[in-house]
């Protein structure tokens, strides 16, 4: 998710429990690193798969070597695995999450091209008949891009949904929190809300980011006509400057990383960090903070261990 202008399967009422975020300024830097540890060996529910590394970027065919040393670094922290595409080697990403015993969330990414757009959904498919599909995402912020119409995207979920009746594959739409809100057939059209949730881009401060995510994922909650909702993704940037009165940082990513695993596990609720490892290709479309997102650096080493 990119910077903007502006700002599982429960199904039960909605009820939160207020989480606290950690006090920064009664840690010293190594028993943050420590405590960032432990929370990362405790578990994540999901990660976010981090293709390319330096000189690799979109369009680039990545190999099965590559996306299988990636996942096998990935497994002993997280129950999932999310990917962003079906093409261009993207499809390895569900294969071998799958063979690794690594359950999957699998998006076939949405253009302008039609072409693409074709592949990528007969791709998504394909995946999903070898059984390499636990929850199927039809497009990724493809309304805040304006490269389709909303009812050009509807008709790809419907395409979708189709294919995969009877295979007991939940399918849905992953965009930022308030789409659910501006365009209710989102929800009607689809088995599971994927929203994103980043309190970085909306420019908030770190201290008030955590209480700032609870109220994001309470509108989604307010959209979701009581359908199961993932939040597929959130996170901070460890360095590159910052948004307004969200500045990257190591000790905000240390701090944003504990504090959101720490509510969404007491409230159990899905989510997807993002994102696993850092990838320089995305400085030009985000600024210097793009290439910043991982909790391994560009190296795949971990940050803070």
């Amino acid at each position: 998710m990119s910077y903007r202008e502006e700002s599982y399967f429960k199904t039960t009422g909605y009820s939160q429990i207020t989480t606290e975020g950690i006090d920064l300024s009664t840690y010293s830097l190594d028993e943050l690193k420590a405590l960032w540890q432990q929370t990362l060996e405790s578990g994540m529910h999901g990660i976010c798969f981090s293709m390319y590394e330096d000189g690799q970027r979109p369009g680039d065919t990545i190999t099965e070597q590559q996306v299988e040393r990636r996942v096998k670094l990935l497994k002993p922290y997280s129950k999932w695995i999310r990917s962003f595409s079906c093409i261009e080697g993207n499809e390895h990403v569900a294969r071998l999450s799958k063979k690794h015993g690594v359950k999957t969330l699998v998006g076939a990414w949405l253009g302008d091209d039609k072409d693409d757009n074709e592949q990528e959904i007969e791709g998504l498919i394909q995946l999903a008949k070898e059984g390499c599909v636990d929850v199927a995402a039809v497009g990724n912020e493809v309304l805040y891009r304006n490269d389709l119409s909303l009812e050009e995207l509807v008709d790809y979920i419907r395409r979708v949904k189709e294919a995969l009746s009877g295979m007991n594959i939940p399918v849905g739409y992953v965009d930022a929190y308030y789409e659910f809100s501006r365009h209710p057939i989102l929800v009607e059209q689809t088995d599971v809300i994927l929203a994103n949730l980043y309190p970085y881009w909306e420019g908030c401060p770190i201290e008030y980011a955590l209480g700032h995510m609870q109220a994001m994922y309470g509108q989604v909650v307010d959209a979701a006509q009581g359908k199961p909702i993932i939040i597929t993704e959130t996170g901070w940037p460890s360095q590159g400057g910052g948004h307004k009165g969200a500045v990257a940082g190591e000790e905000a990513s240390m701090k944003y990383f504990i504090d959101a695993m720490r509510w969404t596990k007491e409230n159990d609720i899905p989510i997807f960090y993002f994102s696993s490892f850092d990838e320089s290709w995305k400085v030009g479309p985000e600024g210097e903070v793009g290439a910043y997102w991982g909790l391994w650096d560009k190296h795949e080493k971990l940050k803070y261990s």
